[in-house]
Formats: structure tokens, sequence, C-alpha cells
């Protein structure tokens, strides 16, 4: 006779580890240190704001994308999911027509820290202001 009960309890067992690891899985994903933070404006050559334009970021390294699209007032965040490890990854970055490339610079010894950079689209000009990245965040939050 085949031991069915063992064989069987198979799917069983595997369903409890996934109900176990998945909420500390879950977990780790809203963690600073799980996630790098694009955001900005795209105006265009007058300065004006530009509603509705595709933002889209990805990573050159796996080809994943992420995306966003800008408010009213031109404004735009993407939450990408970038760890310890990808810390310098190039990153490429859409607004409409214009791309430009971008690196991944944060501490990876921080874990409190919230990572990211500002970058804007100013009419056929990409801008990077990571020294602006904290601030806009913070403004963006208290929305």
């Amino acid at each position: 006779m085949k031991p069915l009960v063992a064989r069987n309890l198979w799917p069983w067992i595997g369903l409890a580890f996934s109900l176990v690891a998945l909420p500390s899985l879950a977990t780790a994903e809203h963690e600073v240190f799980y996630r790098y933070v694009v955001l900005g404006y795209v105006k265009d050559v007058k300065g004006a704001p530009l509603r509705g334009v595709t933002v889209e970021l990805i990573r050159e390294k796996t080809g994943f994308s992420y995306l966003g699209e800008t408010d009213a007032e031109g404004f735009y965040v993407i939450v990408s999911r970038l760890g310890d490890e990808s810390v310098g990854e190039r990153l490429r970055v859409k607004a409409g027509s214009l791309t430009t490339t971008i690196v991944a610079r944060f501490d990876p010894d921080n874990h409190t820290a919230d990572r990211g950079t500002r970058l804007d689209f100013l009419g056929k000009n990409a801008v990077e202001r990571p020294t602006w990245f904290a601030s806009t965040l913070k403004r963006f939050l208290a929305r």
C-alpha cells in the first residue's frame, strides 16, 4: 500500500510554510531599506506643469519597470523595490518622449533614512536634484 496520507500532506505543508513566511516578506517590502523613491516635476519649456504624463522607471539590471503619472502640478512619485545590494544600480527614467539615466545612490548601512532622488523634467532637460529629495518627499507626505 502506498503512503497516500504522507504524499497528500506535502501541499498542506507547503501552504503552512507560505502562511508563516509571507507575512515577514510582506512586512519587509514596506521597510525603508527595500524601496527607492524617484519623484519630481514634469514641466514644459515655459515652466508650466504637464498633467497626465506617464513616467516610467526601468531597472537596467533586470528590465523591471515601475510607472507613475503626473498630477495637476506636474508632480509624480515612483516607488521602486531596491534593496541594499542595489546601490549603484543604473535606472532609466522616461517622461513622455524624454529619457535619462540615473544611479541609485544611498548608504546601504542606513536602514532608517528614506532612499531616493528628485528628478525634474523641464522642457527638454532632465535635472537630478538629490539634495532636494528629502524636503520634496516631506511636502508630498504632508499633503
